[in-house]
């Protein structure tokens, strides 16, 4: 993997992780969170098709 392809990764698992975490405090419903995961798999998906 480039340097891009790994920040894109890192940044994917870390803002992954945040929504989940809001969603385990409470904070957030399941179809948000959903919402929010697959945002942020686009965004990964966007960032290794430019690879």
């Amino acid at each position: 993997m480039t340097d891009e392809l790994d920040t894109a990764v890192e940044d994917f698992l870390d803002r992954t992780d945040a929504a989940l975490s809001e969603y385990d405090d409470g904070y957030a419903d399941a179809d948000a969170t959903l919402r929010v995961v697959r945002n942020h798999l686009a965004d990964l998906r966007e960032a290794a098709e430019e690879e």
